[in-house]
């Protein structure tokens, strides 16, 4: 059973102002498996965040989960009431590092009361044991406690602050940490660094970790598998090496293309052509068919299912038998 089964899921923006409701999930189905690393990539507007988000039932009004299932070792965590979720599941079995997480922290708190918040709202209420908690794991992230405990965010860099959010979703030892793009805004020493601390909490503490980016060049470096994303749909599916060096979907191989690394050149650097779809219009056949180059009648009319290329999940009809 995996850890973390997420079927048919369809969340959307709710615009009443406009009588109009944005799809911004459209039918996402992946499995996470305890102990790995998996990476969700794609462009900006591909739903990334809105996935973590709902997983974690951290959504906010206009969004609306319209209907799936998440399971977590075969619970369905949409299920459950808010409380029965926050007490037993909620940074408890599943956390999060958010997207901009150096943003995240009360500008008026000091680093170690942010411990002890978090803790408080999970019904733990003995300090000494909180911060001895909190040292091993700012230790853990290289971090000094003594150092930092009495620090207010805006005495702490940018790398010191992702650190400090790492350690906060670490405080109640998860089974799952969702990183949400852990290594945007930070300078690329500093990104190197966060990326070799995610492999060492996967490896030395055992945590799976769903790692979001929408840079494709640095999934192989921490992924064993990736989970493409377009336009709220799920574009392909498999081992890392093998979607980086042959994607088989138009969009995965645009996406690797578009993508510089130290070993291409210029003209090997390929912009993906024309623009995402507008998310105000609902698109009826594969969301990708505007820009890809092998678009054929049945792609605008009707969405592509889900293909087995040698095993990896592709959605499109270029794989269908």
């Amino acid at each position: 059973m995996p850890l973390l089964s997420v079927r048919n899921l369809n969340v959307e923006y709710r615009l009443p102002d406009l009588k109009i409701a944005v799809k911004a999930l459209k039918g996402v189905s992946m499995d996470i498996n305890k102990g790995e690393i998996v990476s969700i990539v794609g462009e900006s507007g591909s739903g990334k965040s809105t996935l973590a988000l709902a997983i974690m039932r951290m959504l906010k009004p206009p969004a609306v989960i319209k209907g799936g299932n998440v399971y977590y070792n075969g619970v369905d965590l949409l299920s459950l009431s808010e409380h029965e979720f926050n007490l037993k599941y909620k940074w408890v079995k599943v956390s999060m590092v958010p997207q901009a997480s150096q943003n995240i922290f009360n500008p008026t708190m000091r680093v170690k009361d942010h411990f002890l918040d978090t803790a408080r709202a999970h019904g733990i209420s003995d300090e000494a044991d909180v911060l001895k908690r909190a040292s091993e794991v700012l230790e853990f992230t290289k971090l000094d406690p003594a150092r930092v405990f009495n620090l207010y965010p805006h005495q702490l860099s940018g790398g010191m602050k992702q650190r400090v959010a790492i350690a906060l979703s670490l405080l109640l030892n998860p089974e799952l940490v969702i990183m949400d793009e852990p290594t945007a805004a930070l300078d690329v020493v500093t990104q190197m660094e966060i990326l070799k601390l995610v492999k060492m909490i996967n490896e030395e503490l055992g945590t799976t970790i769903i790692f979001i980016t929408h840079d494709i060049s640095i999934v192989p470096m921490v992924a064993s598998r990736v989970i493409v994303l377009y336009n709220g749909e799920v574009m392909e599916i498999g081992a890392t090496e093998d979607v980086i060096i042959d994607p088989k979907h138009p969009y995965t191989k645009a996406l690797v293309q578009s993508t510089p690394s130290l070993s291409s050149s210029p003209e090997e650097v390929r912009p993906i052509p024309g623009e995402p779809p507008n998310p105000l219009e609902d698109i009826q056949g594969c969301p990708f068919w505007p820009r890809c180059q092998y678009a054929m009648d049945v792609c605008k009319v009707e969405k592509p299912g889900e293909y087995d290329v040698n095993g990896r999940v592709v959605r499109c009809y270029l794989y269908e038998k």
